[in-house]
């Protein structure tokens, strides 16, 4: 997927990723209360719903929206995102 290789500003969003699982790692092992928990297991679930709404939404864009590939290759991209968003959704 050449539009998501390189891209930083979805190198910036896993980074920050990075760092909530980090905090969460730190609040897990501290004496911190379950709110604190709860608080970032949202943070990183919420950080990754972007991340996969913004590369998901990039795929569709550059591969089901373009006029430049075949009808053949449409259908397998289209059942690729389908797979995926099952996965996701699960």
């Amino acid at each position: 997927m050449s539009h998501t290789h390189g891209n930083k500003k979805l190198l910036a969003r896993v980074r920050r990723m990075k760092g909530q699982v980090e905090a969460l790692e730190k609040v897990l092992d501290g004496a911190s209360d379950c709110g604190a928990v709860l608080q970032q297991i949202a943070a990183i679930r919420g950080a990754a719903n972007g991340l996969m709404g913004e590369v998901l939404e990039s795929h569709i864009r550059e591969h089901l929206g373009a006029n430049v590939v075949s009808e053949e290759e449409r259908q397998a991209d289209l059942e690729q995102v389908v797979t995926v968003l099952r996965s996701y959704l699960k």
